[in-house]
């Protein structure tokens, strides 16, 4: 009588998985540092679609009242919630000066994506040209 439990089927040992685990894990830490930048601009999009719906709102803003305001409220633009706060934004958006004819806004980054004590920063003035201040 042949007990059907006892029959040997091909497959992969334990120890062939944790093999293949380990060259797979050593690829991936090989090829991380070559694909930091590209995560780290993918990053930096956030800050820039941010600093362009202020821009936008700025200059609506400004069609109405004849001035920049110095509130991102009052101009109608309302922060992500950050990652901080279980939230997903990872830049804070600040009007930092508003005049009659002039303002600046600036993202910045609340991690520090490099781990080397620099906070990425963006801004963008009245012209509408958005630029890295502060490169991480």
């Amino acid at each position: 009588m042949e007990n059907k439990f006892l029959k040997r089927t091909d497959g992969f040992s334990l120890t062939e998985l944790m093999v293949a685990l380990v060259i797979i894990g050593i690829l991936v830490l090989l090829a991380l540092p070559r694909l930091m930048p590209v995560v780290n601009k993918a990053k930096a999009t956030e800050a820039k679609l941010s600093l362009k719906q202020v821009y936008m709102l700025q200059k609506a803003y400004r069609f109405e009242y004849d001035k920049f305001s110095l509130d991102l409220a009052q101009v109608g633009f309302e922060q992500e919630t950050l990652i901080t706060d279980n939230g997903t934004a990872r830049y804070v958006v600040k009007i930092v000066t508003a005049e009659l004819s002039t303002f600046r806004a600036t993202a910045t980054s609340i991690i520090d994506f490099d781990n080397d004590g620099i906070f990425n920063e963006w801004e963008v003035t009245e012209n509408g040209i958005i630029k890295e201040i502060v490169p991480d």
